[in-house]
């Protein structure tokens, strides 16, 4: 296992709004280029099973997670299946005026990657995840704001 801290980050709208893009569902999955065939299932009022096609370390794959949802504040995910099946790990959300701050900290683990890859895999996991819901957050939070005025 590798623990991951990834602290930092930030995504161009409040936090009201950044967690009504987290509950968009397969609007929110759409966003994503690294996922495909995406299958959800309710397991509670506030954690999904998510399955899809994932692309990582250059290659599509199956996998599977359970993510919960505690707003405003926390995703907590478990990788069920797939390259990293067995990782835990959490993005914490803090609220910054006019934009959101997200940290992500967890232990990440395969058990078809070398140990030494793993953490190479999460981190690009993690900046796939990022790249893809930041540039959209921004854009749909504008056309909120001009749609407002």
């Amino acid at each position: 296992m590798v623990f991951v801290k990834d602290e930092g980050s930030r995504f161009d709208a409040p936090i009201d709004f950044v967690w009504k893009y987290i509950f968009g569902g397969e609007g929110h999955d759409s966003s994503h280029k690294t996922t495909r065939n995406p299958k959800f299932k309710a397991v509670s009022d506030i954690t999904i099973e998510y399955g899809s096609e994932r692309y990582l370390r250059g290659k599509w794959a199956p996998d599977r997670l359970r993510i919960t949802m505690v707003p405003p504040i926390s995703v907590t995910t478990e990788w069920l299946d797939g390259v990293l099946a067995g990782s835990k790990f959490v993005y914490v959300y803090s609220p910054e005026g006019e934009k959101t701050r997200i940290d992500v900290y967890g232990e990440f683990t395969s058990k078809t990657l070398p140990p030494a890859e793993v953490e190479a895999a999460a981190r690009e996991f993690l900046e796939s995840e990022f790249r893809d819901d930041a540039p959209e957050i921004k854009t749909q939070y504008e056309k909120s704001k001009s749609t407002r005025k």
